[in-house]
């Protein structure tokens, strides 16, 4: 009897001894699987957005973030205080667009032939379409011969029967201001001026410009009408899209042209002539540093105009000078070129232009939700125009000093939804913020239930 009580006590002891060693193992296992999981919450792997994704998250940047083509700049900074002889002026940094001077820039004035710019924008979009090509051989319509041309016309001088190509055309537009050639190019794209001009007028309107309107190609009419600020927009647009342009067509110093085979037949016999020489309307080609476009224009109504760009250093600006003074041509040149080079040696000397950073998608835990990490990206990504504030640096040097600081907090919890603002990326120099960057949320992450909102937040205690 007293045997089978202390066997089976002795099983008993046993039983608790292995339950409180298997309760333990299982403690262990558990605390184990515990710690791998908090580990893993903490350090979630870089996540691969699907195309859904990305999709869905550059619509709600879109929305979230408009792009703007003309902005202020930044930061704050006292309005410099240049001496120009137009009535109208902006200056902007053609990366980002950001203001760096302007003068009576909401003014509405006629644009006169910088309108061409805005003509060969339509055509290269009909090019990119595949529908035309520069090598194509365009007709000549009776309006875009030179002897029907208005009196004080600037010519490209076609004639009945010349073989002229569509890139030909282009040159007679950027080089020679060919009004003739404008009307060329309308006919042959749209089948006639009205057509061309309408489809001019909606560019203007899918690109925002609520006061450029056209009602012709060529610039002559005072009823086309714009803005030195939206002008500039436009201009920022068409070198972003068409950045060949420039080196092609709108740095050609000058341009020759009947050549022999633009003749028509009946002209190439014995023709003794030779090509009508005509230099570049833009008279800063050569003469400013850097300076590879774009287009004057002037009729009486609009004065002196031009829509200028140059580039030093990775640094591209483009301003717009309307309604120069002038009593004739040299006069009104000698104006229009010193307040571009007043605007362009400015700017290259009180700024630069700092490249936009690249970032890989920071990668955040989430507590408390169905998934536990969140891509995270800045909201906006582009250069930065920099401010000369660093005593002997260049503008480029300065560039160069600039740093950065990402703010982001340690793990975010619960529902996230797609463009939520999660931190920020700070951009300094010489302890001066140039610019804020809000990162936000790329991906959705729905809220978890209770039970997985109560581990993550003991599993969080780990970290």
């Amino acid at each position: 009897m007293m045997n089978d009580m202390k066997t089976k006590q002795n099983h008993l002891s046993n039983i608790v001894k292995y339950s409180t060693l298997a309760g333990v193992l299982v403690g262990i296992i558990l605390a184990i699987i515990f710690l791998v999981y908090s580990n893993k919450l903490a350090n979630p792997e870089q996540i691969i957005l699907s195309a859904e994704e990305k999709l869905a998250f550059e619509q709600t940047i879109a929305n979230l973030y408009p792009t703007q083509n003309i902005q202020p700049l930044p930061y704050p900074v006292t309005p410099a205080q240049l001496e120009l002889y137009c009535d109208s002026a902006i200056l902007i940094d053609a990366s980002n667009g950001c203001i760096l001077y302007e003068k009576n820039a909401d003014e509405i004035i006629p644009p006169a032939s910088m309108t061409k710019l805005v003509v060969m924008y339509v055509v290269f979009q009909e090019i990119e379409t595949g529908r035309i090509s520069l090598q194509d051989i365009v007709p000549l319509p009776p309006e875009s011969w030179a002897i029907n041309a208005p009196p004080m016309s600037s010519l490209m001088f076609l004639g009945e029967g010349q073989n002229v190509t569509l890139e030909e055309l282009l040159l007679g537009l950027a080089v020679a201001s060919g009004n003739d050639a404008a009307i060329a190019v309308a006919h042959y794209v749209s089948g006639s001026v009205e057509n061309f001009v309408e489809r001019m007028n909606q560019e203007m309107q899918n690109l925002g410009l609520k006061n450029t309107r056209f009602v012709e190609p060529s610039g002559y009419s005072e009823l086309n009408l714009t803005t030195a600020r939206e002008f500039a927009a436009f201009t920022k647009v068409y070198i972003e899209r068409y950045p060949e342009a420039l080196d092609k067509f709108h740095s050609q110093k000058s341009i020759s042209y009947p050549q022999q085979h633009n003749l028509a037949p009946w002209h190439k016999e014995n023709n003794t002539e030779q090509p009508i020489f005509q230099p570049s309307t833009n008279k800063l080609l050569g003469v400013l540093e850097g300076c590879d476009g774009l287009k004057t224009g002037f009729i009486f109504e609009s004065g002196y105009n031009l829509s200028l760009t140059a580039k030093r250093n990775g640094s591209r600006y483009i301003s717009i000078t309307m309604k120069g003074p002038g009593s004739g041509s040299v006069e009104g040149n000698r104006y229009r070129v010193a307040d571009a080079t007043t605007l362009m040696e400015w700017a290259f000397t009180c700024f630069a232009t700092r490249p936009r950073d690249t970032f890989e998608p920071f990668t955040l835990p989430v507590l408390g939700g169905t998934k536990n990490a969140v891509a995270v990206l800045p909201a906006k990504n582009q250069s930065l125009t920099v401010p000369a504030i660093v005593p002997q640096q260049t503008p480029n040097q300065t560039a160069k000093d600039v740093t950065y600081t990402v703010t982001l907090p340690t793990f975010v919890q619960g529902e996230i939804a797609c463009g939520d603002v999660i931190g920020k990326i700070t951009y300094e120099l010489a302890g001066t913020t140039l610019a804020e960057i809000p990162l936000v949320a790329v991906n959705n992450v729905a809220q978890s239930n209770w039970f997985k909102k109560a581990i993550d937040k003991v599993a969080s205690v780990f970290w």
